[in-house]
Formats: structure tokens, C-alpha cells, sequence
């Protein structure tokens, strides 16, 4: 019997198609025995700039993908404000973003663990990232195959400087690793990408699209949720905006938010749940005074060292209106070329001081000098690192900044405002001059382009890095996971306080992993769909990771060549 006060009625309503939407719109739906809804702000994801890896750049700046937000001026970056891509698009940012497959260091869940999310060690992790892959160089201990999201190396490393890239970091000292994503993530490697066939393997393209031939599944897009309705302190369904209408849907079971490290907060907050004080100046009445809501906000900073090439051999060459259309040509008629990779088809990870036992410096590797967003390149050819210090201290928040759900929140990361987060970069960029400077490169290196000889001390790299340092796209921790005052939700990602309602996504990192955060929050998806349907938790792995022998006294393995 239908309740009068609802228009419809779901065992699941899921908010958000994104990155951990789709996966839980695929585990929630496949027995067919509970009927699912989604509900998506954004729309179709068939534009080829979408579905051609090389052009990802293009939509992380088209307002029909992109939800188009920015940061306040941010004081560590010279009052910047940085623009905040998060996919407005079915798939959500898997749909947007530069497809990197990082599942982050070993390390980084024994931390969440230490932070309260029992659980979540990398044993207990470790088979959920395996469910949900499937790798092109196959299965072992460590990777998955047969899994929704194809994972590769995109051109297989075709351009000589990939290879160049990784023998630097060897002759650097720092050693090679057969697989960051497995084993080893310590060192420099082959990278990958969600890329299968020569098409973004997206969330939407690896589990929605084919779980929406289910007659249980149900996607409504351009579908603005408003709040969550509520019975006491009990979830019982939500409300969304679509054209001119507002509709009310229930949920049997359960509300899912999986709206972003930036919408999740900010719909609990719309919803009466987050801390009192902040919704009561908006004129919301507070259900539950949630505190840690819309805190803990973290993210990546990255810059680009780039230097000139000697040889005409980067993809810079490639960057004319005639080479543009020959790459396009080419992956419109068989799926290959330049067209069908990232070009980020090499990385590194290193410590930057000795006492770290993981790495906190990440490395993507680019044969041509190019902005990430497509924005800017160099003159003549280039290649290029995206340096990233990856632990970082400093710590912001989402807030309201009205009780209009169509209002965009205020976003405040106060970047490198920790002494040590700065220390990192200035520790980053002397390793890596000193990786380019191995011999592996000099074939090709020509000046450095950025930031260039005038940069050399303290002082000019703390300039230079808040003058250029953009955001990496990694936002997370806003609902964080744990058991403390300031945690969000449990350990299953129950909204602490709350029945029937769970935040799934990457705002409950309790901290940023080493990487890029697409795959852990992927991994986020699958294991809690399991809790969620009451099954027992995959056994855990209980495997070897590599940890540097003389980690405490050494920075790196041995002596550069150089």
C-alpha cells in the first residue's frame, strides 16, 4: 500500500550517480529482489569529449558536466581562488577526470584504521579493489580481473620518455616497481588508467549503464535532491526538484548519499544535520547537531616541473588543429592512438625525508609541457612531472552558504597552511630537479621551463609553489568515517545519530590516501554495499607490502648515478 504522503516509493534511494553511485546502483540492484532509484543533478555522459580519454580536459570546464565551483580566496595560494571540478554528468567526476588508477599505499588504511575505521585495514580492503577490477595484464594476489572497471596503461608506454622518466627515478636512487598498485608502490613505474578498449571506462560506463537493462533499477536525471525527509531521527525518503516540479520519493530501506566530498555535507546540512550553531544561521532547524559535518575537508595540491625537449618527439608537437584531427580521426575510427590514453603513462612515488615508512611524494609523468586542464602549453616541445606532496596537514570545511539548495556551498581548504606541508614541496621540487638531472634524460632535457634557475631557495620555491599550485581534483574527508565527536559515520557508513541514512563517497576518508582518490572511492562502493545488504565482509588478504629496509635513516634505497 502506497503512502499518500510520498509520489513514489524505493526500497533505495540513492543520491548521486557519480563514482560511488553507480557502483551501489549496480551491487544494490543485481539480485533484482529491491527496487533502486537514482537521482542525478546532471545528465547523459555521450559526448565523445567524455568518452575519448585524450579530451578530458575538455569537460572538467564545460558547465554541462561540471557543478562549476571554487574555493574562497585561498591566503596559502596568494588569495587565489581555484575552480573545483566535480562531475555534473552520470558517472559523476569518473565521467571528468584524468582516469588515473591509484589505489593509494598500504599505509594510508592503516591509518584510516588508527583513525577510528575498524575494518578498513589494506587485508580487509585489498579484495574489494580486486572485485571491482579488471586489469589488462591480468590477475594475481594483488589485482583483479573480470571486474566492471577495465584498468591499463593506455599506449604501453610507446614514447621513449616514459621509459626515460622511470630509469631517472632508478638512477636516482629510488628504485622500480613491477606494480604500484599491487606489492610495491614505492618507486617509479608504468602507471594506469580506467581506460578499456580505448574508451574511459567510467562508473556509468563499467557498472550504471548496464545495471539500468534491470527492470529494478530506476535513474532520474537533472533531478536536484533539496533535503532528506525525516521522522524523528529517522531517514524515510527525500526530496528532489526536476523541471518545475518538486517530487517526494520514500525509502523502504534506506537514503544513500554519494553527492561528493562537497554536496554530501552540504545535503545533511540543508537536511537539519550538521553542526547547530551553522545551520541555525541559515535558518535551518537542527534534527541532529552533528559537528564534524562539512569539516576535515583535504585535498592534493600539484605543480608542474617542465623542461624543454631537445627532441621533436613530445605531444606537444601534436597540438595544431591537423594533429588534433588526425588523433581524433583515428580513435573515432578504431579506438587507438593518441586518442585512446590519458598520456599519463608513467609515475613515481617517493618519500621526501628520511622516517617516513610510505611514500608522501607522487609523480605523473607527461611527454609534452601542457596545462592539466588543456589550458596553456609550452612553446616548441616539453615534458613535464606533476608533483604532488600527498600527506598533506592542513585541513578546511564546506559550509552553507544559504538554505537554497540551488546555492553553491563555500568551500575553504586552507592550503599549505601547516610549516610542514610547505616543507614538503620545497623538499619535492630539489628530488626532482635532481630525477631530471640523471642520465636517462640526457637525450632529451633542454632548460627547465618551470619553475626555472631563478628558482633555487626557500623562500623563491614558497613563491612559486603559491603563485602555480592548482588542485589535483582529490577533495574527501567531510563526513569522516569513526567513532570520535567530530566522525560523521560508522564504520558501515551509518550517519551517526541517524537511522537509515549512510554517506558513501569519498567525503568519509577520515585522510586523503597517496593517490588519486577515484579507486579508493570506488573500493568505498563496494565494500559498503555489502554491509548494506548484510553480507559478511569479504575475507581480508592478508598480504606482504614493501616498506624500504632503512626506511628511518635513508630517504631513498641507494646513491643517485648522478
Amino acid at each position: 500500500m502506497s503512502d499518500p504522503n510520498f509520489d513514489h516509493a524505493f526500497n533505495y534511494v540513492i543520491v548521486g550517480a557519480g563514482s560511488a553511485g553507480s557502483v551501489l546502483a549496480d551491487r544494490l540492484s543485481a539480485d533484482g529482489s529491491h527496487q533502486v532509484l537514482v537521482l542525478e543533478y546532471g545528465g547523459k555522459d555521450n559526448s565523445l569529449y567524455i568518452q575519448m580519454p585524450t579530451a578530458f580536459s575538455i569537460p572538467l570546464n564545460k558547465p554541462r558536466f561540471d557543478w562549476g565551483l571554487h574555493t574562497e580566496p585561498e591566503p596559502g595560494l596568494q588569495g587565489r581562488r581555484l575552480h573545483q571540478a566535480r562531475g555534473k554528468v552520470i558517472g559523476g567526476s569518473s565521467s571528468i577526470n584524468g582516469m588515473a588508477y591509484v589505489r593509494g599505499c598500504a599505509g594510508d588504511f592503516e591509518e584510516w584504521v588508527e583513525h577510528g575505521a575498524k575494518g578498513w585495514s589494506y587485508a580487509e580492503v585489498l579484495p574489494y579493489f580486486k572485485r571491482a577490477e579488471d586489469c589488462l595484464y591480468g590477475d594475481d594476489d594483488y589485482r583483479g580481473a573480470g571486474g566492471p572497471l577495465g584498468v591499463c596503461n593506455g599506449n604501453n608506454m610507446q614514447n621513449p620518455l616514459y621509459r626515460a622518466f622511470i630509469d631517472a627515478g632508478r638512477q636516482a636512487g629510488y628504485g622500480e616497481s613491477e606494480d604500484y598498485n599491487g606489492y610495491r608502490q614505492e618507486g617509479f613505474c608504468r602507471m594506469d588508467m580506467t581506460v578499456r578498449n580505448g574508451v574511459r571506462c567510467s562508473t556509468a560506463n563499467a557498472y550504471l549503464k548496464p545495471a539500468l537493462k534491470r527492470d529494478n533499477l530506476h535513474l532520474e536525471m537533472h533531478a536536484l535532491t533539496t533535503r532528506v525527509l525525516m521522522e524523528d531521527k529517522r531517514a524515510v525518503g527525500v526530496e528532489y526538484r526536476q523541471k518545475d516540479k518538486t517530487v517526494r520519493v520514500q525509502a523502504r530501506r534506506e537514503v544513500i548519499i554519494s553527492a561528493s566530498a562537497f554536496n554530501s555535507p552540504k545535503l545533511l546540512m540543508l537536511s537539519g544535520i550538521g553542526p547547530a550553531a551553522h545551520l541555525k544561521e541559515h535558518g535551518i532547524e537542527p534534527i541532529h547537531d552533528l559537528p564534524g559535518v562539512g569539516q576535515n575537508l583535504q585535498d592534493h595540491l600539484e605543480v608542474w616541473v617542465q623542461q624543454s625537449c631537445t627532441q621533436k618527439i613530445t605531444l606537444n608537437g601534436w597540438l595544431n588543429p591537423f594533429g588534433q584531427a588526425l588523433i581524433g580521426a583515428r580513435w573515432l575510427l578504431f579506438k587507438s592512438g593518441l586518442g585512446a590514453t590519458n598520456h599519463f603513462e608513467s609515475n613515481g612515488y617517493i618519500r621526501s625525508r628520511a622516517g617516513l615508512k610510505y611514500p608522501d611524494l607522487q609523480y605523473h609523468f607527461l611527454a609534452g609541457a601542457i596545462a592539466y586542464d588543456g589550458s596553456s602549453a609550452a612553446e616548441g616541445h616539453g615534458f613535464q612531472v606533476h608533483l604532488g606532496a600527498n600527506k598533506p596537514k592542513s585541513r578546511g570545511w564546506v559550509k552553507l552558504t544559504s538554505s537554497d539548495p540551488a546555492s553553491a556551498p563555500e568551500l575553504v581548504f586552507n592550503y599549505l597552511q601547516e610549516e610542514e606541508d610547505k616543507q614538503a614541496y620545497r623538499d619535492g621540487l630539489r628530488l626532482t630537479r635532481e630525477i631530471f638531472a640523471q642520465p636517462a634524460f640526457d637525450p632529451y632535457r633542454g632548460e627547465e621551463l618551470s619553475p626555472g634557475k631563478a628558482v633555487q631557495n626557500d623562500d623563491e620555491i614558497d613563491e612559486w609553489i603559491a603563485r602555480t599550485a592548482e588542485t589535483a581534483y582529490h577533495p574527501c574527508g567531510t563526513c569522516r568515517m569513526g567513532g570520535d565527536a567530530m566522525a560523521v559515520v560508522d564504520t558501515e557508513c551509518r550517519v551517526h545519530g541517524i537511522e537509515s541514512l549512510r554517506v558513501i563517497d569519498s567525503s568519509v576518508m577520515p585522510t586523503v590516501t597517496n593517490g588519486n582518490i577515484n579507486a579508493p572511492t570506488i573500493m568505498i562502493a563496494e565494500k559498503t554495499a555489502d554491509h548494506l545488504l548484510g553480507r559478511e565482509p569479504l575475507p581480508p588478504a592478508e598480504l606482504p607490502v614493501f616498506t624500504a629496509k632503512e626506511w628511518q635513516q635513508h630517504q631513498r634505497e641507494s646513491t643517485p648515478e648522478r
